[in-house]
């Protein structure tokens, strides 16, 4: 049952939703979801899952989920770490994908 939702929590729900309308982002938060990661084993994890995202476009996408408020950061030396602000965002990430139709394999 869907309760009465405050105007302001849908806006809230609009911007967390803009931040995760993308499939690298949607990856990142996966992969961040099993462990805190630097740029480059981010990198490779998706390279893994045969998205190959360059660095560039990768910290972009993580300043996306960064100005959301969805991944922070730690600093130690050169090296960023990347983690999630809250693993609850997992949830809706997970309900996304389970929802999101697929297409027929070959």
């Amino acid at each position: 049952m869907v309760r009465d939702v405050h105007r302001s929590a849908l806006a809230g729900a609009v911007e967390l939703l803009r931040a995760l309308a993308s499939e690298v982002r949607l990856a990142v938060v996966a992969e961040l979801a099993k462990a805190p990661r630097c740029v480059h084993e981010l990198q490779a994890a998706l390279r893994g899952q045969d998205r190959e995202v360059s660095q560039p476009l990768l910290s972009q996408h993580l300043k996306v989920l960064r100005d959301a408020g969805l991944v922070t950061t730690t600093r130690t030396g050169t090296e960023i770490t990347y983690r999630l602000a809250d693993a609850r965002v997992v949830r809706v990430v997970v309900d996304a994908t389970s929802q999101a139709p697929r297409e027929a394999e070959p």
